[in-house]
């Protein structure tokens, strides 16, 4: 288990060093970033030697390796636009997102999983076949125009939800939170729904497809045959034998809601990381773009980490196998 723990951190190590070389090359091209610091009456002499004191002189190579040697150190320099580090820029807004993120994830879960077992066990019954006809909404429709919606209904005309903003937070050392507080808890409500609704439809489809599978299985039938209940086939036995697929897809859609939490923060002025990108990209801010990217990159890591681990938590066999069906498959 360590020796596959190691190897991964190393197979991360070098995903990351890819992902800091992509975003770096890319947003190198997007513009001059001296143009979004500097007002009309800077002279040329100013402007050059702003690029110098910014290294945006030095050629690409030495530029990245800076790059690298910082964010290894935690340090990703300072914002073109705000002059401020964007570290701290970074950790501001990271609560925001994370927490939206989880409070999406836990949509996706807590209603898809239900939802797909449901579909999965009563598959011809009127109620499960429009479950899937409203599951539909989420695939069909984009995600800004899903959160539009939303806040016509429930924001506008309704007047039961905020339709922007985090509300009331409160301060929990250098970490913002919108859990204590009734106006943060229902902020967070519409862009939840907003963020995990495609992600909650994939989940619940893909628990029904397998749960069909499963259920027409020899040991389920083996299983009827010994007079086990319907309770114990269907949650001791079926689901469980869904979960090793499942948990592959969730780890990877959950991973990517913190991705594309860009457009919810866009649509509902949530103050995220995703909200700090799009500005950064209005004003050719590469440092805060290129560690955003990387941002990302760490949490995919992390969580197809977890995704692997969990591997060992719910399939026996890989434990036997000491993980290496696992790895090689990966």
């Amino acid at each position: 288990m360590l020796a596959f723990i190691l190897r991964r951190i190393l197979q991360s190590s070098a995903v990351l060093l890819a992902v800091g070389l992509v975003a770096f090359s890319l947003f190198r091209y997007v513009g001059d970033p001296v143009n979004a610091m500097v007002g009309q009456d800077t002279t040329m002499e100013e402007r050059d030697a702003l690029r110098e004191k910014l290294g945006l002189n030095d050629p690409a190579p030495v530029q990245f390796f800076h790059f690298i040697a910082n964010a290894a150190r935690g340090n990703f320099g300072l914002s073109y636009r705000t002059s401020e580090p964007v570290g701290r820029l970074i950790l501001e807004r990271v609560p925001a997102t994370l927490e939206l993120s989880f409070c999406a994830a836990v949509f996706v879960l807590f209603v898809g999983v239900p939802m797909g077992v449901y579909t999965g066990l009563y598959p011809r019954h009127w109620s499960s076949r429009l479950l899937q006809a409203v599951s539909l909404i989420g695939i069909s429709l984009p995600t800004f125009l899903i959160g539009i919606l939303l806040i016509l209904v429930f924001a506008v005309t309704l007047h039961w939800l905020p339709s922007f903003g985090r509300g009331d937070t409160v301060k929990v050392g250098w970490w913002v939170t919108n859990f204590l507080t009734v106006s943060g808890l229902k902020a967070l409500i519409l862009p939840a729904i907003t963020l995990g609704l495609f992600q909650l439809t994939l989940i619940m489809r893909l628990v029904r497809s397998e749960m069909l599978e499963v259920m027409r299985t020899e040991y389920i039938k083996f299983a009827r045959a010994r007079g086990l209940t319907n309770r114990a086939i269907n949650f001791g036995h079926a689901l469980k034998n869904t979960l090793v697929p499942v948990i592959t897809v969730a780890g990877l859609q959950l991973g990517s809601l913190i991705a594309f939490a860009v457009v919810t923060e866009t649509v509902f002025a949530w103050p995220g990381v995703g909200q700090l990108f799009i500005q950064s990209v209005q004003f050719s801010d590469i440092p805060v773009m290129a560690a955003y990217l990387l941002l990302i990159g760490l949490f995919f890591v992390l969580v197809n980490l977890i995704v692997d681990l969990l591997y060992f938590a719910v399939d026996p066999r890989l434990r036997s196998q000491g993980g290496g069906a696992r790895v090689g498959g990966h």
